[in-house]
């Protein structure tokens, strides 16, 4: 059940907070006065989309923050999707969404960030807000199978069917998307050969191509390498005067000075070592000299390698040697699985044939569960509606089954005849704004408990009745609020009367602006307030004690 919310800058709310009762809460107030602007609010909640209009202070966010206690059942329903996303709970979810003055919105349970898409899939299983625009729902054949499914306690089912028909899909997808290939490999055979043929006499690498860049660059510098590796030579051991030379003299030089005295042997040692390195640099550039080699033909051939490379690049609109690979490697496999297509074709068919066949079975147990679950839901919805001033209702639910649908095999379609005189037909265009109210506050009491939904908010849906048929209604949500909890926007006293809990909304006025307000009746303010609905003041002796008598029919 919801425990407590609290709404601050939304329209004409600057800051309120409610705490509802487990049962029967009631919530009256003036027409205009903002009840509608609650429910508003609490859309928010179910990932509904935000109004920027709604910010009442553009120099603030607002916020509407809720806090839910529902029943271990539910919470272990949710428990995958709130794990998910991170988020943890005991027994308590606190959903929050916040709007910015730009525009801005965000979303939360328990303090941790979430999609909207998070915040419905929570909401919609632990709240259920009827509004005026929600009667238009029981025209809807997704919102009549939804009630069918309900009805047959289908969850789990439904679960497995959705699972086999994704699965027989995906299937039929990858079967049909193979044959198209095939049937363009097959139609495209010669020129893919030929293209196959051509990458494969290139017999390219993915490095080839800079390996071979790299060669040509060496390739075309041959004769500056080989100017600039002679006259290093030359410098080092060729040409008199030398660098060996020089370093030989020098180190006769030191081992003179060594011979005569100890202190330079180190000198003359050191030196010696650099002559031996010397010698062998320059030996190493000598072999280099030698073993170099200018070879147009070598560089001609690079050349044209390159040249057969980048026109494939071109041609197959590619950027790096990988991506031809790839090519290569591609139109191999495409060509190998044309000669083996028909046994690939065959065993894809069978392979969707068989997952049609679980989700075809799947689909008969549903229609099954839902045709037994139509029975119950005709006699026991007319059971319920017949006293709330409608005695000649007739409810019926067609099923036709066909072909195979995301959830199922069916089409499911409710029937209404209000009138003796009439044949059962859907209810749109036929049915009154007060009929339809009735039926969807009866559809509420037969399935809130197989939903399990732990609250209900009723938006004046005793609208268009009064005298009896308000009482049987107040009855009624009375009887839902035994297993849920219950919020009811009303104008009817005999609903008022019926609560364990009252709230009124009003406005209140000061220099500068208007607000919206809500506080908990006490029991002589509920009297009042009720004697007010019934005459319009709340002094009226005859009020008051019309009042009196329904509190007394109430308790």
């Amino acid at each position: 059940m919801m425990t407590y919310l609290y709404i601050s800058n939304y329209a004409l709310i600057r800051e309120l907070e409610l705490q509802p009762g487990e049962k029967f809460n009631i919530i009256t107030g003036e027409t205009g006065a903002g009840k509608s602007i609650m429910l508003g609010a609490l859309g928010l909640l179910q990932g509904k989309r935000a109004d920027i209009k709604a910010v009442g202070s553009p120099s603030a966010k607002s916020i509407v923050e809720a806090s839910f206690r529902p029943a271990p059942e539910i919470m272990a329903d949710v428990a995958p999707i709130l794990k998910e996303n991170d988020v943890e709970a005991d027994d308590t979810l606190v959903i929050r969404r916040e709007i910015h003055p730009s525009g801005r919105s965000s979303a939360t349970i328990n303090g941790v960030p979430v999609r909207l898409g998070v915040l419905s899939e929570i909401t919609d299983r632990i709240v259920d807000i009827h509004s005026q625009h929600q009667n238009l729902q029981l025209n809807d054949p997704a919102f009549q199978l939804g009630i069918l499914d309900d009805m047959a306690e289908n969850s789990a089912l439904l679960d497995a069917y959705h699972k086999a028909y994704a699965e027989y899909r995906a299937s039929l997808l990858k079967f049909s998307r193979t044959r198209d290939e095939i049937e363009r490999t097959g139609a495209d055979a010669d020129y893919l050969e030929y293209q196959l043929n051509e990458l494969r006499k290139l017999d390219l690498s993915p490095d080839e191509e800079s390996e071979l860049e790299q060669l040509r660059d060496t390739l075309s510098s041959t004769g500056e390498i080989a100017e600039a590796l002679a006259s290093a030579s030359q410098l080092l051991s060729w040409r008199p005067g030398n660098a060996t030379e020089l370093v030989t003299e020098a180190l006769g030089s030191l081992r003179d000075a060594s011979n005569l005295s100890e202190e330079y042997a180190p000198l003359a040692e050191e030196l010696r070592r650099v002559r031996d390195s010397l010698d062998s640099l320059a030996e190493t550039v000598a072999a280099k000299t030698r073993d170099l080699r200018h070879d147009p033909k070598e560089l001609a051939e690079v050349e044209r390698r390159l040249e057969r490379i980048s026109a494939l690049k071109t041609k197959h609109r590619v950027s790096t040697v990988g991506e031809l690979v790839e090519l290569r490697d591609s139109l191999e496999g495409r060509l190998a699985a044309l000669e083996d297509s028909d046994t690939l074709l065959k065993s894809l068919e069978q392979h969707a044939r068989g997952l049609k066949r679980r989700a075809v079975e799947l689909a008969s147990e549903l229609s099954e569960r839902r045709r037994a679950a139509a029975e119950s839901l005709m006699a026991m919805l007319t059971e319920k509606a017949r006293p709330l001033g409608m005695e000649n209702l007739r409810f019926e639910i067609r099923i036709e089954s066909g072909k195979l649908n995301p959830d199922g095999s069916d089409t499911v379609e409710f029937l209404f005849a209000f009138n003796k005189n009439q044949e059962p037909a859907p209810a749109g265009g036929r049915a009154s704004g007060g009929e339809i109210s009735r039926v969807m506050l009866a559809l509420k009491a037969v399935t809130a408990h197989r939903r399990g939904l732990p609250t209900i908010i009723f938006d004046e849906i005793d609208t268009g009745v009064s005298g009896d048929v308000a009482n049987r209604m107040a009855s009624l949500m009375a009887d839902i609020s035994r297993s849920s909890q219950v919020l009811t926007i009303t104008h009817l006293p005999q609903v008022a009367a019926r609560g364990n809990t009252h709230f009124k909304v009003y406005k209140e006025d000061d220099e500068t602006s208007t607000s919206t307000h809500i506080r908990m009746l006490s029991p002589e303010e509920r009297r009042s307030e009720i004697a007010l609905m019934l005459s319009g003041s709340t002094k009226d002796p005859s009020a008051l004690a019309a009042a009196d008598t329904l509190l007394k029919i109430s308790d």
